[in-house]
């Protein structure tokens, strides 16, 4: 079988997906204790039929923050961390965001290939003191060590 028959789907996560969400985290070998649907938006992304990988987005006012990016190891090269990266992007540009945050200590070159470039602790914990992972980041201590990324978005209607 080539690339160009594998079958790639995403849906949006709803409250009662949120087992395959955290299965898939917890096989990716992340962090779940802070994972939760409320003020949030998650996606699955399946290759054939089967979960592969999934992404979740923290909605703040004008902001959102990507999280829990896994794909797992026999699911990778196939275009799912794109798509589910793609998604978690065109989502938050057209709720409005103007800019979208993560954290990422270990893959900064993957996100810059999605136009992030690096941010500090300070900014984002300014720009979304509500989101569940950064009231994490802050209550534990691991925020100031964590590398955090920014994208700005294009406003909806902007010139450029």
């Amino acid at each position: 079988m080539t690339l160009s028959d594998k079958h790639i789907r995403l849906i949006q996560a709803t409250p009662n997906d949120f087992g395959t969400v955290t299965g898939l985290l917890e096989q990716a070998g992340l962090h779940t204790s802070s994972v939760t649907p409320d003020g949030s938006t998650y996606w699955i992304a399946y290759l054939d039929g089967q979960p592969g990988g999934c992404i979740g987005l923290e909605h703040g006012q004008g902001v959102s923050l990507i999280r829990s990016t896994a794909v797992l190891p026999d699911f990778r090269s196939h275009g799912l961390g794109r798509a589910l990266v793609l998604s978690a992007l065109t989502h938050a540009s057209l709720r409005g965001d103007h800019t979208v945050y993560l954290f990422s200590s270990e893959a900064g070159d993957y996100w810059k290939r999605f136009g992030f470039g690096p941010s500090t602790a300070a900014e984002i914990e300014a720009a979304l003191p509500e989101a569940p992972q950064v009231q994490s980041g802050v209550m534990r201590g691991w925020i100031k060590e964590e590398q955090v990324w920014k994208r700005e978005l294009l406003q909806v209607g902007a010139q450029g």
